[in-house]
Parts: C-alpha cells; structure tokens; sequence
C-alpha cells in the first residue's frame, strides 16, 4: 500500500466530504426529499444530467424538478411525462424525449417492484456493471426495445461496450453510500465495497497525476483500475475518495 497516498487522499476526504459540499453538487436534489421512491428517481434523473458547467447542471435540475412537481415518483405513476412536448430541452443534449423514455421505463419497474434496487441486486447480485445492465435491459424492454442511443441522448450507458457509465455510477453512490454527512445511503441489498468511481474528467485528469492510472482512455477498463487502486485503500469503502479526486480536481 502507498500510505503517502492514503494520507493525502484521506485528508481531501475529510476536506471535501462536508455538508457544504452538497451545497454546490447536484446530490442537493435528491436530499430535498424524504420517500424513498422520490429519492431513487431524483437520483438518477440528475446524475443523468450531471455534466458540463456546474451552475447549468444546477438549473435545469431545478427545472426539471419543478416540472415533475412535488413527488417525481407520482409524476411518472400518472404518465405526467406524457404530457410533456418532446422537442423542449431539459440540458444540453438531452430532451423531453430522453425523460419520456426514461419515465416510461421507470414506471415499468415499479409496476413490478417496490425500489430500483431491486433490479440492480436481481437474484442476489453485488457487481455494479451488473447491476447497470439490468436497470439498462430493463428501461429498453419497456421502450419496445428501443435503445436510448437512438433518441437524443444515450441516458442509459451501455457497459458491454465499455462504457464508463460515469453518470450511474454516482447515482448508485448517492444511494448506497451512508455517510451521514452527504450521500444518502438509502440501498442496503448493495454494499459501499462494491462501488465503482463514477469517472469524469476531473477524477480521470488527478488519478493519472498521481499515479494511480496510466491509461489515457475515459472508459470501463479506467474506471476498474482506479477503483481497483482505491480499495488498497479502503477495501470497505473505496468510492468515498471520489471527493477527494473530485474536490482536488475542481478547486485545487
């Protein structure tokens, strides 16, 4: 183990996994509601969202909260979303159109089950990119098998092509991890340990600078590396260095 590393990284850890924190991330969205459905839905609407310019991910969540009005989870149980005009844009390249499809498979589930965790630990699994195919396979079955490439934006990464499905992996962070301080932690059948980091620029930009990858590619096999590094670690806990990467990445 390099305990340089685990003593810098821990540090940033304690200096970024703050309450304040929260105050200028998209995770904000999903802590201002309490039902657990709400939270799962928020969850992973936002982190879809959740690139480019920080103060534009910030206003089209809101927008796309107030769209959905005070229970996302009734918004899509009631076909709200099919109401909505397709064209309109709810952030960058992403359109009513990916919400509709993405609503639609979301109510899919739910009409079989009480949580979206229940599809990504289907039959006792604990492997994330398992887990992110289920919960992909599942929104395209209910779409008539029609993949989310073919609307405006691939909201469902697709990890059998490599993929680093960056986007549902903090969505899974912000609900298997329980903090206390910033993620919600309100999964319980998948476990910290088996998280995967949610891999952006910034994250991938401080992990090769310190010499935890090589690889030049943003993609699944970068994404195992790194976390295959940081459960040298914390083997109980890996991903809570994502603020680390993320914060040094950003302010630092």
């Amino acid at each position: 183990m390099n305990y340089e590393l685990k003593k810098t990284l821990d540090e940033l850890v304690v200096k970024y996994n703050v309450p304040e924190f929260a105050d200028s991330d998209p995770v904000q969205f999903p802590r201002r509601y309490s039902q657990k459905n709400d939270i799962e839905i928020v969850s992973f609407l936002i982190a879809t969202i959740a690139w480019g310019k920080r103060s534009m991910i910030l206003n089209s969540a809101n927008r796309l909260l107030n769209t959905m009005g005070n229970s996302p989870y009734d918004f899509v149980m009631s076909d709200g979303w099919k109401k909505l005009d397709s064209d309109k844009c709810v952030h960058r390249t992403f359109f009513n159109r990916d919400l509709i499809y993405y609503c639609n498979g979301l109510k899919n589930i739910y009409e079989e089950h009480q949580s979206l965790e229940d599809i990504f630990a289907l039959n006792g699994n604990h492997d994330a990119w398992q887990g992110i195919q289920n919960f992909r396979d599942r929104i395209q079955k209910a779409n008539d098998g029609t993949s989310s490439v073919h609307i405006s934006n691939p909201c469902c990464d697709n990890p059998k092509k490599g993929s680093a499905c960056k986007r549902l992996h903090l969505a899974l962070r912000w609900l298997v991890r329980n903090d206390g301080i910033v993620d919600l932690g309100i999964w319980n059948k998948i476990k910290p340990s088996d998280l995967m980091i949610p891999l952006d620029v910034h994250v991938g930009r401080i992990s090769r600078e310190l010499g935890l990858i090589e690889r030049k590619s943003n993609d699944r096999t970068t994404v195992e590396e790194i976390t295959s590094k940081l459960r040298e670690l914390d083997a109980d806990d890996p991903i809570k260095y994502d603020f680390a990467l993320f914060g040094y990445g950003v302010n630092e």
